[in-house]
Order: C-alpha cells, then structure tokens, then sequence
C-alpha cells in the first residue's frame, strides 16, 4: 500500500519549513533552541541528515567530536550530520534542505507499493518504510516547531501534519498516567487539549491499563488544561512542567495531577 496521505503530510512539512525558513536571517539562524546545543540551523541540519539517508546518500564519513548529549546510537549519527554542517551558513544549509525537499517528494511519489513495504529500523524499533515516514512527519514537525518557537514566528500549529504529531503523542499518555504517576485503578485522569489542535484525551486505569477515551467522565480524579503547543513541549521533553508554570491548569486531585506533568516527557 503506498502511503499516500503520510506523503502529503511530509510535503506540506517541506513546504512550510521551505516558507518559514526564506524569511531567516543569519543571526536567527544561529539562535539557541530548547534542544541542547542546537541552534535553528543545528535543527534543519538534523533534518537533512535523515532524509539524505533515507533518500538513498551515504552516511557522513565525518565525526562530532562532542557526543556528550547523545543517549543512543541514532543520536550520535544525528550528531555527527548536525555537527558536519557547523562550518556552513543558515543560508547554506538552507539552500541544501530546499534542493533535497524537492528531490524527495518527487522520490516518494514515484516509488510502488514494494518500495514503501521494506524493512527499515525506526526510531521505534523494527518496521517498514511507510512506518519510518509516519514517525519522520512527528520528527519533522516537531523540529519545525522548535525553530519556530526560538524565533518568534508561530505558525503551522495546526492542520495535517499538527494533528498527526499531536495524535502519536496521545499515544503514550496511558503510560504516562498509568505507570509512571501511578493513578490507581478505575481513576480517570483527562488532558484537555485547546489551541491549533483539539483533543480530550480521557486515561481511565482498568486492570493495571490506561485506557483512553474522547468523552471526559463526570467522576474524573483531575483534568489537566494546556494548548498543543504546550503538549508538544512537554510530550517531547522541550521543557519541563516547572518551566512552563502558567501555562497550563489544573482541577481536581491537584497532587495526582503535578505527578501527570512531571513525568509528561515521551520521547528525547
């Protein structure tokens, strides 16, 4: 089967990387973001890494020699890509992510169904082709978002691409409420999520699992107010609860709830 709405999704990523990034200059592009040691065009450079890979171009031969903030093996590679770049300008870099954006939207659109059946290993473990590119939507997204934020230029918050990162996210709040903030059996706990995307994310513990549901109850323990950019901070470890006091609420079971958002962070 040939994913073709995740391809719309990357392409209209790519689209609003390319727009957000032609307004750039020099001096925003060397602004610190909430990833450590990565600036705006540390992030695009990570970006191109992956999709050069994926494209089909081999790996860079060069090594960081500063690894100190990697946790795993992927890590490192993207640290090697991003480290690669360092020498180069926004505008270099920039002028690299629009000529292979173009290349590869025109690649996935030519490619069958074989192509995107393939075996690959993810960022989340042993998968296929089509799987790798629902995660590069989150990946790209998420980074676009980053940049984004360190500049001052809101935009793309919702839409195709928004919802379906925000949606992956949703995924592991069962964990996040269940396991980690130990809410006890038959406890409902519900993220109200406002903003660009919409969501109500209802987590009710039923024999030791989060089960999630889209209607709030009546009888839930707390419910956790916050707009999908502030899930995204959180959900993606960009920033900590205590760091983003204020800008999200709480009723109910408040000391339940405080467990919830510290322990929020789902992926690195």
């Amino acid at each position: 089967m040939i994913p073709t709405e995740t391809i719309n999704k990357l392409a209209i990523t790519f689209d609003s990387l390319n727009d957000f990034c032609s307004q750039l200059t020099e001096e925003q592009w060397h602004l610190p973001t909430q990833l450590p040691r990565w600036n705006v065009k540390d992030n695009l450079s990570h970006i191109i890494g992956t999709e050069r890979v994926l494209y089909g171009l081999p790996e860079t031969e060069h090594k960081s020699n500063d690894l100190s903030d990697t946790h795993n093996p992927i890590g490192e590679m993207n640290e090697h890509h991003v480290d690669f770049r360092r020498p180069r300008t926004g505008a270099e870099v920039y002028a690299e992510f629009k000529d292979l954006a173009e290349k590869r939207i025109a690649q996935l659109r030519s490619e069958g169904e074989e192509y995107f059946a393939q075996s690959a290993m993810t960022p989340t473990g042993p998968g296929t082709i089509a799987d790798f590119l629902h995660i590069r939507v989150l990946d790209i997204w998420t980074h676009e978002q980053d940049m984004r934020r360190t500049v001052g230029m809101p935009g793309h918050r919702g839409g195709p691409a928004a919802e379906h990162t925000i949606d992956r996210l949703i995924r592991t709040v069962p964990i996040v409420v269940g396991k980690r903030a130990g809410t006890p059996e038959g406890g409902t706990v519900v993220i109200e999520i406002t903003g660009a995307v919409q969501r109500t994310v209802a987590t009710t513990i039923t024999e030791g699992r989060g089960q999630v549901s889209n209607v709030a109850p009546a009888n839930a323990l707390c419910t956790i107010t916050m707009d999908s950019d502030v899930f995204l901070q959180l959900a993606t470890g960009r920033a900590t609860d205590a760091e983003l006091v204020g800008q999200f609420t709480i009723s109910g079971d408040s000391e339940l709830a405080t467990k919830v958002v510290s322990q929020f962070s789902m992926m690195i």
